[in-house]
């Protein structure tokens, strides 16, 4: 007897949030004989992590990987013959199981046929098999919802665009609609926020980031660092709400207004809890990453804040309290988060202000102090929690090239010019210190890591130990010891952090991984 054809089912799973998942969505994934679901190639699939609690353990699950995401692709038929390719694959796949006569059900993050990628399941199998989908809860609602804001009302007019349609055409839609919600972020964000600039729509859109997840990040578009924007992201431009007493609506450029979501941006929110009187400014410094390297002392401070302000990828690495507000921002703004900071404490609140690191080694207590120093925040009070900085960090995996002194230098030109940079550093060379080089290079800022290391050969040998320390403390660890002669600049990027021996460093052969390098703590007598 032949069986009967499985159904397949294409479910939404909604934004992130397990309690946003439907009961039809919930029933159905529990009843499957099959569950399917996208990742990319790390193997991590959103629309299963979401759905996780509700599967049985003796489903049968099948995980479709995509061959390609955002890299090349050697493909005869270039990016698009790699997916087509893929789809046709996919659905062979699900055709076996549904031959057999087993249920189907494909998980899609969001809605199946809002951008959905069940869409191209659909086209290839819903003329053969039973199909039906289920609606879920999309990133779009799930955005305006945490942002507090609505979307339209009345005869408004919302249009939804992919972020990557080119920035002029994005301009001219934005510039013609009443509402607007921009997806598909990550690398198309610094075109997507051209695109509002000028439609002359920037002051009054926000960035929402993995709304309704414990991820999530809520900012104003222009205050956002690109470097830190996902492709789990939203432009949204809400509709312009006006409070009874204020004709003007209410802008993402306008300080004092709290979105209800737990996260929250920069835009000059004020805290709404607090102690009575001024509060606490705490610095606290997380380490350069693994979460060993966070002090008691640090944790202590953290879990009494009431409000967490941080660079977005460091107060990441805080687990999330729901009676704490998160005010998560770019890399480039440490004067603001300062002033929020104090801002927030003046009016009640226990602050923790994150930081990487030592936040006294090129990090965010220098900033807040400086802030400090205005009159109004006189009765604030300042503390800075230390923390393992990169340089011990990194210095730790090799043995201990610091054992003797050593100096510290930035080579970001960013807040000081290049001329003090080279100055210190060719004194620094030729007083025979080992450096540890902060900040070396980023995706822009190249030249100046080329010219330091011309630099640093006028008066040190190429034997001389170079030590190169990437995401220490991180999953994408690694450590090389090589020589500043064999050295290249162009293997550096921003996660670095840099050892340049002095004249007694020495390196203990090993072999491969197990190399020590050392600095001894007695100076030759010349």
């Amino acid at each position: 007897m032949v069986p009967s054809k499985g159904r397949l089912w294409g479910v939404g799973v909604g934004p992130g949030d397990p309690e946003l998942v439907t009961l039809k969505a919930a029933r159905l994934i529990r009843d499957a004989d099959v569950i399917a679901y996208h990742s990319a190639r790390h193997g991590r699939s959103i629309a299963r992590s979401v759905a996780a609690s509700q599967l049985r353990g003796d489903q049968i699950e099948e995980a479709l990987v995509y061959p390609v995401t955002t890299e090349t692709t050697s493909h005869p038929g270039g990016y698009r013959g790699a997916i087509d390719e893929f789809y046709e694959d996919c659905a062979k796949r699900l055709a076996v199981h549904l031959d057999a006569g087993r249920d189907v059900v494909v998980l899609s993050e969001g809605d199946p046929f809002f951008y959905g990628s069940f869409i191209h399941l659909h086209r290839r199998l819903a003329d053969r098999y039973p199909t039906e989908v289920v609606p879920g809860v999309t990133s779009l609602s799930a955005g305006c919802a945490v942002l507090g804001r609505p979307l339209v009302e009345g005869n408004e007019v919302l249009t939804v665009l992919p972020g990557t349609l080119p920035p002029t055409v994005l301009a001219e839609r934005i510039a013609g609609t009443d509402t607007a919600v921009v997806l598909k972020m990550g690398r198309t964000f610094p075109g997507v926020r051209d695109a509002f600039t000028a439609a002359g729509r920037l002051a009054d859109t926000w960035y929402v980031e993995r709304a309704t997840t414990s991820g999530q990040r809520i900012a104003p578009l222009g205050a956002v660092d690109p470097a830190t924007v996902p492709y789990f992201s939203l432009a949204v431009l809400p509709s312009p709400v006006r409070g009874p007493d204020d004709p003007a609506p209410l802008r993402a450029s306008q300080a004092g207004w709290v979105p209800t979501a737990p996260t929250v941006g920069k835009a000059g929110a004020v805290g709404t809890g607090g102690t009575p009187g001024a509060g606490e400014v705490v610095v606290v410094g997380l380490g350069p990453g693994a979460a060993g390297w966070l002090t008691p002392q640090a944790a202590e401070a953290l879990a009494a804040a009431d409000d967490l302000i941080g660079y977005g990828p460091y107060l990441d690495r805080v687990p999330v309290d729901q009676r704490q507000r998160r005010h998560a921002s770019g890399n480039t703004v440490e004067a603001e988060r300062a002033e929020l900071a104090l801002e927030l404490a003046a009016g009640g609140a226990n602050v923790a202000v994150v930081s990487s690191g030592d936040p006294g080694v090129f990090a965010m207590a220098t900033a807040v102090v400086e802030a400090a120093a205005a009159e109004r925040f006189a009765g604030v009070e300042v503390r800075v929690v230390p923390g393992l900085t990169a340089a011990q960090a990194v210095a730790s995996r090799v043995g201990a090239p610091l054992g003797h002194d050593f100096c510290v230098l930035s080579l970001s030109d960013r807040l000081k010019p290049w001329e003090v940079i080279e100055r210190r550093l060719r004194a620094a060379a030729a007083g025979d210190f080992v450096l540890a080089l902060y900040n070396p290079a980023s995706r822009t800022r190249r030249h100046q890591l080329e010219r330091a290391h011309e630099v640093l050969l006028e008066h040190r040998p190429s034997d001389t130990v170079v030590v190169i320390g990437r995401d220490v403390g991180g999953p994408t660890e690694s450590i090389t010891v090589t020589s500043l002669g064999a050295f290249d600049p162009a293997e550096v990027d921003m996660r670095c952090l840099l050892l340049i021996g002095s004249s007694t460093t020495r390196v203990v052969r090993r072999g491969p991984g197990r190399d020590l390098v050392f600095t001894p703590r007695r100076y030759p007598v010349t």
